[in-house]
């Protein structure tokens, strides 16, 4: 049986990484049916008061057919079959309602490596998945975590502790 894989793609090095993942998994099982999905997000009302919707829809079809085009071009590469699919709207919704859609067994996308301290701080889309398929999902991590991350948060918490424990003293 062929295994239905979704993977997010946005031009990234991130999805590039996932996408280098499932080529790999081709690779030693040709059992994959991949589908690449580029998710735009709707362009606020004001723009679209302005801008006939027709161009609107061609804006973003160009947009997304760019950050599709080297995921494309990579699985070519590698003989690897797959789809292309565009959706506009939240980008968390969109993976999960396509990877239903499709009937795909599996979400594979690609993040930055963080430490989890700032993964609960930000509005990850990767944890909005998490939280909203019963799909399983593969998380493929690139890069190190930032010195940013690992030395300056530290050190702005314990600056944080330090003046919270002073204000409770004085």
């Amino acid at each position: 049986p062929v295994k239905k894989i979704l993977v997010p793609v946005d031009g990234s090095a991130n999805s590039e990484a996932a996408l280098r993942h499932v080529i790999d998994r081709f690779l030693k099982d040709g059992r994959l049916e991949v589908h690449l999905l580029n998710v735009q997000a709707p362009l606020s009302r004001h723009i679209s008061r302005l801008v006939p919707r027709r161009d609107l829809k061609g804006y973003q079809r160009d947009r997304a057919e760019q950050a599709l085009l080297p995921g494309r071009n990579l699985l070519q590469r590698h003989s690897v079959p797959h789809s292309a699919h565009i959706s506009t709207g939240d980008r968390a919704q969109s993976i999960v309602a396509e990877a239903k859609r499709l009937h795909c067994e599996q979400i594979v996308i690609g993040t930055a490596r963080h430490k989890s301290l700032t993964r609960m701080l930000e509005d990850s889309v990767t944890a909005k998945i998490l939280e909203l398929t019963q799909v399983p999902v593969e998380i493929v991590t690139t890069g190190e975590i930032s010195p940013l991350e690992r030395y300056a948060l530290a050190g702005g918490l314990a600056a944080l502790a330090v003046m919270l424990l002073l204000a409770l003293i004085y």
